[in-house]
């Protein structure tokens, strides 16, 4: 296992990572393989950030975010990390739809939804074409003026059973809304079409272990329970970071932090320019969630044709204030059957996820609070009485988390589940420039969210990175040989 923060780390590495979510994780690798001396610090007892696990009695394991990814992420596991994480990604089949204006199967690829779009939704094949094909080729760089709701105005006007199919399950993903630009939309819905959904078999617990056994082979000193501070300056460049009270010298940084915890907190709005702190002030932050994760007992098992991943709706249509409302009409069903771990105990588990508000749980009274989450397990559990036929006498265990539990063990703003909307990306780009050595990998953006743009992002910046560190080592030789 990691250690917890002692005595024995070293006085200066060449770069600390701060946080172990994905983007961290894969930062702090990809830099040790390219020979740096790297420190990870994770707050949390456990290594993952938001992709986690616990467990309770009964042989139970509840997976935090391991809803489902893109296929790309058998190619950056293969490349980043190993072929053994690679080789556990397996494909989820049975994606369902179920709500007033349709019900269907799917499984989530560009070739079912132009079947879907044309057979079942009369959708010219031309059109369904020509929407896949703009999806397809956005990219960063295109124009950021234009929302998803334009979009689907221009190829599917008037279709709000259309704007349904496509919308609401990277609305479940990431958080996005009509109202954001279209590129994070086409890019995060056109990865997923690649070739549909895709999981890790063994569950979070056997990734992140494989992970914490990759980045010691690679030579990171991986430390929980190692609490991050404050992060130091000198001349306006990276000097150092107070851990758990400690001082450990770095060359450089990487805050895999919330953005603005990182600008606002570790370091302070006086040590960036004017302009810098207006942008970071305007960065959005993502809605959060609410999830109520119910184990079967151990006798009870569903059947597979339930589905995997399900988005349940009674709403009569697709509006972004009803998914976050607390009156809860949208949930997103998950469920874990035994081949999730099939090493493991032969369980099966479903976890219930919708969008949620920080408001509308931040300031309750603590018998609110358990008023409120006691609701929301049962309206949860009438709910799913639908899909699994008398479930609570067949429920071994109900348990809820709000947006405060997410801010309570990650310390995102806001029990933030999904990181800041588009313009964070921008700002968390622009960090070095502000500061020589400060670095950001987190998930911004809304693109760079989810577990393959989480890794992604993560190897983007320890390129950057490296390259830092190298012309820092140069320029510091130089200087030693001219004095």
């Amino acid at each position: 296992m990691a250690k917890d923060f002692l005595k024995d780390t070293l006085d200066e590495y060449d770069v600390v990572v701060i946080g172990s979510g994905l983007a961290g994780l894969t930062s702090a690798n990809t830099l040790a393989r390219q020979g740096r001396k790297v420190l990870l610090c994770e707050q949390h007892y456990k290594l993952g950030g938001m992709a986690t696990w616990f467990k309770r009695p009964g042989g139970h394991i509840f997976d935090i975010s391991l809803h489902g990814f893109p296929i790309g992420m058998i190619k950056s596991c293969r490349r980043y990390w190993t072929r053994e994480i690679a080789d556990s990604i397996v494909q989820l089949k049975n994606i369902r739809f179920d709500n007033p204006m349709f019900s269907l199967s799917t499984t989530f690829n560009r070739e079912d939804f132009s079947k879907l779009l044309i057979s079942q939704f009369n959708v010219p094949e031309e059109t369904v074409k020509a929407f896949f094909d703009t999806a397809r080729g956005m990219n960063f760089y295109d124009d950021q003026g234009t929302t998803t709701k334009e979009l689907f105005e221009k190829f599917f006007p008037g279709r709000e059973d259309v704007v349904r199919l496509l919308m609401e399950p990277i609305t479940y993903a990431n958080g996005s809304t009509l109202e954001d630009p279209a590129i994070s939309y086409g890019i995060v819905f056109s990865n997923f079409m690649s070739k549909g959904v895709f999981t890790f078999e063994g569950g979070t617990d056997r990734l992140i272990q494989l992970m914490h056994e990759d980045l010691k082979k690679s030579g990171v000193d991986v430390r929980i329970n190692a609490d991050v501070q404050k992060i130091n300056l000198e001349n306006g460049k990276v000097k150092s970071v107070t851990v758990n009270g400690k001082e450990i010298r770095c060359k450089a940084i990487v805050s895999n932090s919330n953005l603005k915890l990182t600008i606002f907190n570790l370091i302070g709005e006086e040590h960036f320019d004017k302009k810098f702190i207006e942008d970071a002030k305007e960065v959005r932050l993502n809605n959060s969630s609410t999830q109520v994760y119910i184990a079967m007992k151990p006798d009870e098992q569903i059947p597979e044709e339930t589905g995997d991943l399900l988005f349940s709706s009674t709403a009569p249509a697709f509006r972004t204030d009803l998914l976050l409302s607390r009156d809860i009409t949208s949930r997103t069903y998950s469920f874990y059957y035994p081949r999730t771990r099939p090493d493991g105990r032969p369980r099966s588990l479903v976890v219930s996820s919708t969008n949620a508000r920080w408001e509308d749980w931040a300031n309750l009274s603590e018998d609110e609070y358990k008023v409120s989450k006691d609701d929301l397990a049962e309206t949860t559990l009438d709910a799913l009485e639908k899909y699994v036929p008398n479930v609570r006498e067949r429920v071994d265990h109900v348990e809820v988390s709000t947006p405060k539990t997410f801010q309570r063990y990650t310390k995102h703003q806001l029990g933030s589940s999904f990181g800041t909307k588009f313009e964070g990306l921008a700002v968390s780009r622009a960090l070095p420039e502000q500061i020589p050595g400060l670095y950001h990998a987190g998930s911004v953006g809304i693109i760079m969210s989810g577990w393959l743009g989480a890794i992604n992002y993560g190897v983007i910046v320890a390129n950057d990175v490296d390259s830092y560190v190298m012309k820092a080592s140069t320029n510091s030789q130089l200087a030693d040989s001219t004095n």
